[in-house]
């Protein structure tokens, strides 16, 4: 009985597993199709990550045909070459956008521990004696103060490098002299005054202020939106936040405008051709159809964008890709040096970049801004929608327009009247002394209406505020020019012109007569300049700043909120709080 009872069994199970078979090949072979399809698009490192993703959704029959013409990465190629363009299929096939386990199980967790910021050490406190001129390049970029801000109002104080304090203070617009041509493209002003968080030293802002340009009267525009549509943006505060974001610039463009949008996954390719800006319904329509799947291969979607940028060039007009990702590049050119070598040498081409940022969890911080720098553009981070119509509405023209091209500031002391100095902020901008007058080296843009702000901390001679001490054998670095005896400081800029290669110099002397005697006395640009300043410093760690408290700095920025027509400062203030409510100076680790 047992024998026959086994010998059944094994007869059920043989015509079990011959049953299923057929089925398991099937299955089998419809994946492989798929992988198939996926394979010559994308380089070798893609297949084992894309192994490890879910079956994609079901295809319609009459798809097919549509999805097995899928574009391989767009190749280095002279910009005259074919562009290839992506049908709907091809970009409307979603994924889940998660990260794999190790077991190849997706994960919810949020992967905090993965974003990449620059380690920047405070800039030290130096002896005019030795190191006299200070030299670096401007900064427009506002992306650390949004993305700053993403952290406080998630419940946690930002890691130190994500605090860049330059950012913090140049998110601000200030009401400096506005300059009534463009030759020069900005104007420059300087207030010194006691320093907010230490009595004996003094705070030398120097406020520039460009040349504004209203939208209606910039020249025509020539943008591509360069999309990244890998599995890692597929969550609302990316590719659902990134859509709104396009397409409130979309709806300031006009007739005169052109608009490309290329998109880069395992594969990039061309969404939409170049579009004139009243083809609004056209252009929105693309942008709605974008969905995320796939491994990043960042350095095929560059090389795609600037021939688009290139093919669609307008002489004297706006040239510019908008670059839109979380950074996380995984596929292709992931080196960072090399990406950013890729990109200086695209810029030859007359063509800018602009980064914006999206993201958390994996957002590489880093390579966005070192990005938009080698670009010669610029670099947001867009947290919310309230900050795209900051960045891409209210402050188009800053954003779009280049009025000014490497913009460098050089500041030397004079050592009869000043002791040691601090250049709050701008660490990953320092450019060597020799830098300053050779034009091959790169620097900062500024756009159309940007202002821009630095501040030096400086201990005068014979003052209190000195921390740094003497020297047995050093030289007493005193000056035999009485003429020069009144000057704190002699400030340099350097710029060129949007298509220039020679750089044209303004000099400004700093005078100690133009002190001022009392903070009461001083501008609200330099009160609440201050203010954010402290804030940045406290949430870096407070090296330099004393017991100077985050409550000194509400009451600070307080007494300056001025009109505030969009409310920035008043967020600022509610963000200080929180700072406080999280925890002390001490930054998250």
């Amino acid at each position: 009985m047992c024998q026959k009872t086994f010998a059944l069994i094994v007869v059920l199970l043989t015509v079990a597993m011959g049953g299923c078979a057929p089925q398991e090949q099937q299955n089998s072979q419809g994946k492989q199709t798929f992988m198939d399809d996926a394979k010559p698009q994308a380089p070798r490192e893609q297949d084992a990550r894309l192994s490890h993703s879910p079956p994609p959704p079901p295809v319609a029959e009459d798809e097919k045909q549509v999805l097995n013409q899928r574009v391989a990465p767009y190749p280095t190629a002279p910009a005259t070459a074919t562009i290839p363009m992506l049908a709907e299929a091809d970009i409307t096939r979603g994924g889940t956008g998660n990260r794999p386990e190790p077991d190849g199980k997706p994960s919810d967790k949020l992967e905090v521990d993965r974003e990449t910021y620059q380690a920047l050490e405070d800039n030290p406190i130096k002896d005019v004696k030795k190191q006299p001129v200070s030299t670096f390049s401007i900064d427009v970029d506002t992306g650390s103060y949004s993305n700053v801000r993403r952290m406080l109002k998630g419940g946690l104080l930002p890691r130190k490098d994500a605090v860049r304090v330059e950012e913090l203070i140049n998110y601000f617009s200030y009401n400096y002299p506005t300059p009534e041509a463009l030759d020069p493209p900005f104007k420059v002003t300087t207030q010194l005054a006691a320093t907010p968080w230490n009595k004996d030293t003094y705070l030398l802002q120097i406020g520039i202020k460009g040349y504004d340009v209203p939208k209606a009267q910039l020249p025509p525009s020539n943008l591509v939106f360069l999309i990244d549509v890998s599995g890692s943006m597929d969550s609302p505060d990316k590719l659902g936040l990134l859509k709104s974001a396009f397409k409130l610039l979309v709806n300031q463009l006009t007739e005169k405008d052109k608009i490309s949008i290329a998109v880069y996954a395992g594969a990039s390719g061309v969404v939409l051709e170049p579009t004139t800006g009243h083809e609004k319904a056209k252009i929105i329509s693309a942008i709605e159809r974008l969905m995320a799947s796939g491994s990043t291969h960042g350095s095929a979607g560059i090389h795609l964008a600037y021939s688009l940028a290139k093919q669609g060039f307008i002489k004297n007009g706006i040239n510019r890709i908008i670059l839109a990702t979380d950074g996380d590049f995984n596929v292709g050119t992931v080196n960072f040096d090399a990406l950013k070598n890729l990109i200086e040498e695209k810029r030859k081409t007359g063509v800018s970049l602009t980064t914006l940022g999206f993201g958390t969890g994996n957002y590489n911080e880093q390579l966005m801004e070192q990005l938009a720098d080698a670009g010669n553009g610029n670099y947001a981070y867009i947290d919310t929608l309230n900050e795209a119509q900051k960045v891409l509405v209210e402050e188009m023209s800053s954003t779009l327009q280049t009025i000014a091209k490497d913009v460098k500031i050089q500041v030397e002391f004079n050592p009869n009247n000043v002791a040691e100095y601090r250049l709050i902020g701008y660490e990953n901008r320092s450019l060597k002394q020799e830098d300053f007058s050779n034009d091959k080296v790169d620097a900062g843009d500024i756009g159309a209406g940007h202002t821009v702000t630095a501040l030096y901390e400086i201990a005068l001679t014979g003052g209190k505020g000195r921390r740094l001490e003497d020297l047995r054998y050093s030289a007493s670095g005193k000056s035999e020019e009485p003429h020069y005896s009144n000057e704190l400081a002699f400030l340099r800029l350097r710029y060129k012109a949007p298509t220039g290669e020679t750089s044209k110099l303004l000099e400004y002397p700093v005078e100690r007569a133009k002190i001022i005697d009392s903070a009461d006395k001083t501008s609200e640009n330099y009160r609440f300049a201050a203010a954010v300043a402290a804030f940045g410093q406290l949430l870096r760690g407070g090296t330099y700043t004393g017991n100077f408290s985050y409550d000194d700095v509400v009451q600070l920025a307080n007494q300056v909120r001025g009109e505030d027509k969009f409310g920035y400062r008043s967020e600022f203030i509610q963000l200080v709080q929180l700072a406080k409510a999280l925890g002390n100076t001490k930054p998250a680790d």
